[in-house]
């Protein structure tokens, strides 16, 4: 199942709303044009809906990373939402989440990049201990 991309905005945030796999060849490939088309204007915030995304191997990993890399050095910022356990424990066992934040609710996500609003953010530390116990 090649990779669906949709982009929306909610408040000014760009949402790349993600459909399939995020793996080595086209799908990274979409992704990081995707990801560009939709961020092109300087300080540009997004979030990646990561609802419908049941696998994400090491290419599109590298292929996250860099869209928020590219974001950050323009002055923006890329968020994380609705990831699955697996790749909660890719994140994880990757050290990624000290790059990313993670969040469970669209509205918490979409708030975050507004200083005063009421977040929740996703608790990395939480999941973790309770991987641990299983």
């Amino acid at each position: 199942m090649n990779l669906e991309i949709t982009t929306r905005e909610r408040e000014g945030i760009v949402l790349l709303d993600l459909k399939g796999r995020i793996t080595a060849g086209p799908d990274a490939g979409a992704l990081r044009t995707a990801f560009e088309e939709a961020t092109g204007n300087p300080e540009a915030k997004a979030i990646l809906n990561l609802l419908h995304v049941d696998y994400i191997d090491s290419t599109g990993l590298g292929a996250m990373v860099m869209c928020a890399t590219r974001i950050k050095k323009a002055g923006g910022a890329a968020k994380l939402l609705h990831l699955n356990r697996r790749n909660l424990e890719l994140l994880v066992l990757t050290k990624l989440d000290t790059i990313f934040e993670v969040f469970e609710d669209e509205t918490d996500a979409v708030n975050s990049f507004f200083p005063g609003r009421e977040i929740k953010r996703f608790d990395i530390l939480s999941f973790v201990r309770k991987l641990r116990e299983e």
